[in-house]
C-alpha cells in the first residue's frame, strides 16, 4: 500500500481526485462510495474536463432510502458531480433502491453480471474502487462482527445494519479483493484511532472490515494530518 499524507482535508480531497482521473483517464469500470468524506472529491470530478463517456459507474454500497433522500449515496454522487458533469445516464448503474432491499440486490448483481460478463461463479474486476472507513472501522456497509465479511464468492447482498436501523446494499468483500486498483480517501480526527489500526494493527477484518483489500501495493491512501496523526511516520 501507498500512504500520501496532506495538510488537510481539502489537500487529500484534491490529490486523490487527481489519482483517479488519471486511473480513468483511459475510462474503465468505477465504483465509488458515500458518506461525507467524498464530498469535496465530487465536486473536483463536477468541475473537470473529462470525458465520463468511457466510465461506468457503480457503488460500493448504497443506503436503501429514496434516490432523492439527503441520505442516499447516488444523491450525493449526482447533485455535486454527475448532474454538473452531465455524465452519461446509460454509464450510471445505481442500486435500485425503491425496490426493496433484497430485489434491489437482486438487481444490481444482475447488472453487474451483465455488464462485466461474468460467467457463474465469476466475480467482477472494477478497474478502480474509492472506498472510505468508519470511525468503527467499517468499509462499504460491512461492519464489524458482520458474517458477510467471510462470505468471498458473493457479488453483492442486502444488509440490516442494526446500529443504524437501516437496510443497505453492499458489494462483498470477494468484490472488493478482485478490484485492480483501491483508492482510500480517509479524513477527520474521528479516523485517527481506528485508522492505526486497519493500517499497523494485526489483520483482524472481521473487527476492523477496512482492512480488506487495502493493506496490497494496488491501494492508494489518500490521508489528511488529523487522519494520521496517529500513524508511524515511517
Amino acid at each position: 500500500m501507498r500512504l500520501h499524507r496532506y495538510p488537510d482535508a481539502e489537500a487529500a480531497a484534491q490529490a486523490c481526485a487527481a489519482h483517479v482521473l488519471d486511473r480513468l483517464s483511459s475510462g474503465g469500470n468505477f465504483a465509488i462510495s458515500g458518506g461525507s468524506s467524498p464530498r469535496r472529491m465530487f465536486e473536483i470530478f463536477g468541475q473537470a474536463r473529462f470525458d465520463w463517456s468511457r466510465v461506468h459507474l457503480f457503488w460500493v454500497d448504497e443506503r436503501v432510502v429514496p434516490a432523492t433522500d439527503a441520505q442516499s449515496n447516488y444523491k450525493l454522487a449526482f447533485d455535486a458531480w454527475l448532474s454538473p458533469a452531465h455524465f452519461p445516464s446509460s454509464n450510471i448503474h445505481r442500486v435500485q433502491t425503491e425496490l426493496g432491499p433484497r430485489e434491489a440486490a437482486r438487481v444490481y448483481i444482475g447488472e453487474i453480471r451483465r455488464r462485466f460478463g461474468l460467467k457463474p461463479a465469476e466475480l467482477p474486476r472494477f478497474d478502480l474502487i474509492h472506498r472510505g472507513i468508519g470511525p468503527d472501522g467499517h468499509t462499504a456497509s460491512l461492519f464489524p462482527g458482520e458474517p458477510l465479511i467471510a462470505d468471498a464468492a458473493g457479488i453483492a447482498a442486502p444488509i440490516w445494519v442494526e446500529k443504524m436501523s437501516q437496510w443497505r446494499v453492499t458489494l462483498l468483500p470477494g468484490v472488493l479483493e478482485a478490484a485492480r486498483h483501491t483508492v482510500m480517501l480517509v479524513v477527520g480526527a474521528d479516523k485517527t484511532a481506528v485508522l492505526r489500526e486497519v493500517l499497523e494493527g494485526q489483520y483482524r477484518p472481521s473487527q476492523y472490515p477496512a482492512q480488506i483489500a487495502s493493506r496490497r501495493e494496488n491501494c492508494d491512501w489518500f490521508l489528511d494530518a488529523a487522519a494520521a496523526a496517529g500513524l508511524s511516520e515511517t
